[in-house]
């Protein structure tokens, strides 16, 4: 899944308990709060609730997954800067890697002299093993990976795939490996809980509790050993005891939402209270259930794409700074998918313009009367927006839209859902339009694939969904999306996208309102090297595998 908003992490549950204390300095430690060029530890927070311990890298709903350390122990075979996706990637635990023509077939030289944290080597054998837990179990196998052979000799690893695997390049790259030696030791790895996590990664875990997990550095490493000796990971209650954290210091580095962030959150600190959110090739928008009547009428919305009001939404809904913009009618963020815009649609910028979807509506049949919008059949267009009551950006999103609705007769109902609820709805199609997420990936086959794709499609009623919550049905779409996937050239993909473009303008299955984000909000109090606009070398979110390079790129404050 993309990088989630923070108030949407609570899916390991946010607790309304009394406030966490932030990240204790008891221990005797030299700490951050001293000399800044003495720090040795980084504390790090998300606003997830209490934590059961459980460190296996495979499940969403770990600790490790939830507060992000399992990337300190578990490392890719290629480190990809999650904003800059069409870059090569990094060479990691794998030196070198080869595709064949068609995407079918991957060829990889594995590192020499890596070792686990047990002192055990890593070998191609445990490289093999990594890929064949995942072909083994689908549990473990969330991108629907069609392998094949894997086989392993030497230092080499050839995987072969049952099609082509263009559009999943990055996803495969960055699969991370475990110990063989550990690993088969499980009954069911899509459901053991992990005590002991032993990875190639430069960190072990030292301690945990509900509310903190600490890691510490290895004795050593395949690279330099990170300056940072020590990670402590808080998980606070919610969004507002996270974000005290923030403002005083004892949190230096999180992914929340923070309404009104430069009063509450860089004031208080302007010299190293630091933020950068930048985004990537995903998107938020509003879903629209297109089985309903008479949202399954595409000029309908059409017109509501043209009166919702995306400065309004980033601005209020988004605190100005948390998912940017779209601004392409194609829904294709940019800059990151600039490239990838159709001709036709180069410089057509989403606008507001009640008076071209008032044509819309009139020309397909509908009539204003008065402030009520009334479908072809004579009957009052209403709709009910959808979203938990937590998500509070959302929640604005939704006030805003319901207001520009308006402007077209359009009467709709912003329902503030019990958030187990809101998910069942969702995955059944049981709702009329809620603001969502879609998927990310390296290009924009990822966020159309999510939306559109016939092959995901299923009935009202029917769960366990993996996209396509608006049940879009159009064979059109679901045919340039396999075209897209299985091309054998540049040209072929192109052509396929840009169908792909024509029909999400032309028909709207979402209206897409601002781009996903890789950020962070950091200080620089007591540690330098942080990603950000002028040094873009990954996204600055701790839950992100990157967070590992990040740690690797910092220096405490004064070192230099």
């Amino acid at each position: 899944m993309r990088a989630r908003r923070t108030v949407a992490l609570a899916l390991t549950g946010l607790l309304a308990a009394a406030t966490l204390a932030a990240c204790s300095n008891g221990d005797g430690k030299t700490e951050n709060s001293g000399s800044s060029s003495g720090a040795t530890v980084l504390n790090i927070g998300m606003p997830n609730g209490p934590q059961t311990e459980n460190h296996n890298p495979f499940l969403g709903s770990s600790a490790g997954a939830s507060l992000g350390y399992r990337w300190m122990i578990f490392e890719p075979l290629v480190m990809i800067n999650g904003i800059k996706p069409t870059e090569p990637g990094k060479p990691w635990l794998a030196t070198e890697w080869k595709w064949d023509a068609n995407y079918t077939k991957l060829s990889l030289t594995i590192r020499d002299g890596v070792k686990f944290s047990d002192g055990q080597p890593m070998t191609a054998d445990d490289v093999a093993y990594s890929f064949e837990l995942r072909k083994k179990y689908d549990g473990l196998n969330q991108d629907a990976i069609p392998y094949g052979t894997i086989t392993a000799s030497g230092n080499k690893v050839d995987l072969t795939f049952t099609r082509s695997q263009f559009t999943n390049q990055n996803k495969i790259l960055t699969v991370f490996v475990v110990p063989k030696h550990q690993w088969s030791t499980l009954k069911d790895p899509t459901q053991d809980t992990l005590k002991n996590p032993i990875g190639t990664g430069p960190y072990t875990v030292k301690s945990f509790t509900p509310q903190t997990t600490t890691l510490t550095l290895r004795d050593s490493y395949w690279q330099d050993l990170p300056k940072v000796k020590e990670l402590r990971y808080t998980s606070y209650n919610d969004n507002n005891a996270q974000t005290t954290a923030l403002a005083n210091g004892s949190s230096e580095w999180s992914f929340v939402f923070v309404p009104n962030v430069k009063a509450v959150y860089q004031d208080k600190d302007p010299k190293n209270h630091k933020l950068w959110f930048p985004a990537n090739l995903g998107i938020h928008g509003l879903w629209i259930n297109t089985t309903k009547k008479p949202f399954d009428n595409p000029a309908l919305r059409r017109a509501m794409n043209l009166v919702i009001n995306r400065d309004d939404i980033f601005n209020q809904g988004e605190a100005g700074y948390f998912y940017p913009k779209v601004e392409s009618i194609t829904g294709i963020p940019t800059p990151a998918g600039d490239s990838f815009i159709a001709p036709e649609y180069k410089d057509k910028k989403h606008a507001v313009d009640v008076d071209g979807a008032k044509k819309e509506l009139t020309d397909a049949g509908f009539k204003l009367e008065g402030d009520v919008l009334k479908d072809p059949t004579g009957k009052p267009v209403t709709i009910t927006l959808t979203d938990p009551a937590g998500w509070s950006d959302y929640i604005t999103d939704l006030e805003i839209i319901k207001d520009n609705l308006s402007t077209i007769g359009i009467k709709a109902t912003v329902d503030k859902a019990n958030q187990d609820a809101w998910f069942k709805n969702i995955d059944e199609g049981n709702f009329d339009a809620a603001m969502h997420w879609t998927n990310g990936g390296a290009t924009p086959f990822d966020i159309y694939q999510n939306i559109m794709d016939g092959k995901i499609l299923k009935p009202v009623g029917k769960g366990g969904v993996s996209g396509n919550y608006g049940r879009f049905n159009s064979p059109e779409a679901t045919k340039a999306l396999d075209q897209y996937a299985n091309a054998a050239d540049d040209a072929t993909r192109t052509t396929a996208l840009n169908t792909l473009q024509k029909i999400m303008v032309e028909q709207m299955p979402i209206i897409p309102t601002s781009a996903s984000n890789v950020g962070g909000l950091y200080s620089t109090k007591n540690w330098v090297g942080w990603p950000d606009e002028q040094n873009q070398y990954g996204p600055a979110q701790p839950t992100q595998q990157n967070a590992l390079q990040i740690i690797l790129n910092l220096k405490p404050a004064g070192s230099q």
